[in-house]
């Protein structure tokens, strides 16, 4: 079974809008056991349309477009759909009526051009799931089927996971499943895994249980997948659990996140687990640090706050820092035991680097420095991140958590 995605819409051609849709959902097709060989964007013109659409088909058993489906003059997935298909339009009233329902639950009055949305190909039927006004489709085309699913991210995806996928797999005759799990690591190179997993990536490949492939995240790492094929769920888990298991042996203090989990949210747990709090100043990374924070800990239960000490005045006065000392050792040692002390906190974390300076200094560019203090003394860990002042303020956020994170370990 081979299913290819077309994104529909000028403004992705124009770059106005970055296409994650279609990365999305090649993904889950991937995951799904359905090969997806290619994908293709198109703009907001009839003809085109219906030539993607059409040499689409020519070449697969299934497509999915995605965008198209609204209420404006611009909106004509639904048009092109039909002209493919060789059929009209038929207004269901049905979705007429829901999408009625949805502007007068809100308090508005529905625009009349909504009503193009109730608009479905004869011989279509529409997805169940319907989080917007715009209905998605399944529309066969004599042993083939065309999918049409909103460009808007949320909704695409309910009707792929609830509807789509499944009906992909019934399509090519499978009945298994199919699972993966991703590991994520910090701290080595996507080569330097490779390397590291060459001698079980040849075991899998000889035994056919499990596949690894690697995703390199930028400043969030590389993400090591696993994925598994097999007859129902339980078996699947218990293959994820026993190769997670493996490569853990492997790859050790490497991975610091599975699925779901992030840096943040894997500190924070391992600050709860022992008992302590945590407080943050941030030069370098200029707050990023602290925003990631307070999104999971919003309460301060375990991150009491973070200084942000911009301005030369602020970090003497508040942390202690002479204003000609930053971008030093010594001054990620002096701000993570005043952030430390001045908020309360068991643990205090800090970072400032060589872009901090108004001029930089003799060390390399990139150099970094990570504060750590806690009652039991101050250390300070120099690294070196790549790329300019802005990548550098990326790299600084997960490189100062990571290095919490070891001490938690330890």
């Amino acid at each position: 079974m081979r299913c290819e995605v077309i994104a529909i819409g000028t403004e992705l051609l124009l770059g106005q809008i970055t296409d994650t849709n279609s990365s999305w959902i090649g993904e889950q097709l991937a995951l799904a056991g359905i090969d997806s060989l290619y994908q293709m964007k198109v703009g907001d013109n009839p003809e085109r349309m219906v030539e993607c659409i059409r040499h689409s088909l020519s070449r697969s058993d299934a497509v999915i477009t995605c965008g198209g489906l609204g209420p404006t003059q611009d909106d004509i997935t639904r048009e092109a759909i039909a002209e493919v298909m060789g059929v009209g339009l038929v207004r269901h009233a049905e979705i007429a009526d829901r999408i009625q329902q949805m502007f007068e639950s809100r308090g508005r009055v529905m625009p009349q051009n909504n009503l193009r949305q109730a608009d479905v190909p004869e011989g279509a039927t529409t997805i169940a799931q319907q989080p917007g006004t715009a209905p998605g489709l399944i529309c066969p085309v004599g042993e083939k089927v065309i999918y049409a699913v909103p460009g808007v991210p949320n909704e695409m995806r309910t009707m792929m996971n609830g509807t789509i996928l499944a009906d992909l797999q019934r399509r090519a005759g499978f009945g298994g499943i199919i699972k993966s799990r991703v590991l994520k690591t910090w701290g080595h190179s996507e080569s330097g895994l490779a390397e590291l997993l060459s001698e079980r990536i040849e075991t899998l490949d000889t035994e056919g249980s499990a596949t690894l492939a690697f995703q390199a995240s930028g400043i969030e790492g590389i993400k090591v997948r696993i994925t598994v094929k097999t007859q129902d769920e339980p078996s699947a888990i218990a293959m994820l659990d026993a190769e997670e298991s493996a490569l853990r042996q492997i790859l050790g203090h490497y991975i610091f996140a599975v699925d779901d989990q992030t840096m943040e949210s894997v500190v924070l747990d391992g600050l709860r687990r022992k008992g302590l709090t945590l407080a943050v100043a941030e030069i370098s990374s200029g707050g990023l640090i602290s925003t990631r924070l307070s999104a999971i800990d919003g309460s301060g239960e375990v991150f009491r706050g973070a200084i942000v000490p911009v301005a030369g005045s602020v970090r003497e006065s508040v942390l202690g820092v002479p204003h000609d000392a930053i971008g030093t050792e010594e001054a990620a040692a002096t701000m993570a035991s005043a952030v430390r002390e001045s908020l309360g906190a068991d643990v205090g974390i800090a970072t400032t680097s060589l872009f901090d300076l108004p001029v930089t200094g003799e060390r390399p560019p990139g150099t970094t420095f990570l504060g750590l203090s806690t009652a039991a003394g101050t250390e300070v860990e120099q690294v070196r991140l790549p790329g300019d002042r802005e990548r550098i303020r990326q790299y600084s956020v997960i490189s100062l958590l990571n290095y919490l994170r070891l001490k938690l370990l330890a």
